[in-house]
């Protein structure tokens, strides 16, 4: 995701003025928009094009909480099957999780449960996780109601939102 050339990201990354630092991963299936969502959060950025992430990538962002300096680490994480073991190793650490789905895809909202399975053996016990209902502008495919989606997560935050437009990117925290 970043670039040599990206001096933005160099710089954030770069940046040892921060008052806390938090390890947060993007998981869900593939091609349910993690990359776009980091993109468009990390950068205002957006591209319709599909780039399957390979294995596990990361973007920095600092935001001001109350004052203070909070340095987020945010790792975009493969959903194929097969990175699965690589990217598991990376769940150790994380303070936080977005486990996202596509609600345009039935099969991405069905494997939240297994993606949860997925944190609760490889995380901390005390690590946030906040369920994200994604692509949300594309109602006319919608197949996962947003009562379905709630029913789902019961104790888990759920924000619908989507990528294209920034429509509820920055209100997930």
């Amino acid at each position: 995701m970043a670039s040599a050339s990206d001096s933005k990201w160099q710089k954030d990354a770069a940046d040892q003025n921060f008052d806390y630092m938090f390890k947060l991963l993007i998981i869900g299936n593939s091609s349910v928009g993690k990359t776009s969502f980091l993109f468009r959060y990390a950068d205002d950025s957006f591209t319709s094009a599909f780039v399957s992430t390979v294995g596990i990538d990361f973007k920095v962002k600092t935001v001001f909480r109350q004052d203070k300096r909070v340095k987020l680490q945010i790792w975009d994480t493969a959903g194929q099957e097969r990175y699965r073991t690589i990217t598991t190793a990376y769940y150790r650490g994380a303070m936080g999780f977005i486990l996202m789905y596509d609600v345009t895809n039935e099969e991405s909202f069905n494997a939240v449960q297994d993606w949860c399975t997925q944190i609760k053996t490889h995380a901390w016990s005390n690590s946030s996780v906040t369920l994200v209902g994604n692509k949300c502008d594309l109602e006319e495919a919608r197949v996962v109601s947003t009562k379905d989606g709630e029913e789902l997560a019961q104790n888990l935050e759920l924000l619908e939102g989507f990528s294209s437009s920034n429509y509820q990117v920055t209100k997930i925290r």
